[in-house]
């Protein structure tokens, strides 16, 4: 199984867990690891070449720190202009259909603050809804997400453990047919 990481984030250098994600998905076999704010810094995205790589993979991982209940507005961007209707979706749109598609993100609060009763209101399954809608829309399975809530206070010891995890589930969770 091929594995594309699609690395969203505006500040990767000043990211201690997402730089330290990415730098561990470069190093497994089978994963192309693509950055999308040091490939396209003017937004200006190559489509042909983005479609290119979703078809040359098995599993698409969208890597990225949740803003605001989302993605950075690149990888917003990224799914406006390179999922288009009749590649992606739509009658003859079927191009991503048999793909999975997983998120790993990242969140400053603690896991906690997302819950009805915490100081965002919603659980991540709720605010990850228009992401699972896109899986659908496209033929793509939606797997479960990795998630590492509280990273404004994680350990060195407890980053490199939660990379650990996040490695083993990205690529050794089962294909689900």
């Amino acid at each position: 199984m091929k594995t594309l990481v699609i690395v969203a984030h505006p500040d990767l250098t000043n990211s201690r867990i997402n730089r330290t994600w990415m730098n561990a998905f470069q190093q497994q076999e089978h994963v192309t690891v693509h950055d999308l704010y040091a490939t396209y810094p003017d937004f200006k995205i190559d489509v042909k070449r983005e479609q290119e790589l979703l078809m040359a993979h098995d599993r698409i991982v969208l890597q990225f720190p949740f803003y605001w209940y989302s993605s950075p507005a690149l990888l917003k961007l990224w799914q406006d202009e390179v999922l288009t209707y009749g590649w992606a979706y739509g009658q003859s749109g079927t191009r991503l259909h048999g793909k999975e598609l997983m998120l790993a993100f990242s969140t400053g609060g603690p896991s906690a603050a997302y819950q009805p009763t915490g100081v965002n209101q919603f659980k991540f399954d709720q605010l990850t809804t228009p992401f699972q809608a896109m899986a659908n829309l496209t033929g793509m399975t939606f797997l479960p997400p990795y998630i590492l809530s509280g990273v404004r206070t994680l350990s060195d010891e407890a980053l490199v453990q939660a990379t650990s995890s996040l490695i083993e589930q990205t690529l050794l969770v089962p294909t689900r047919k």
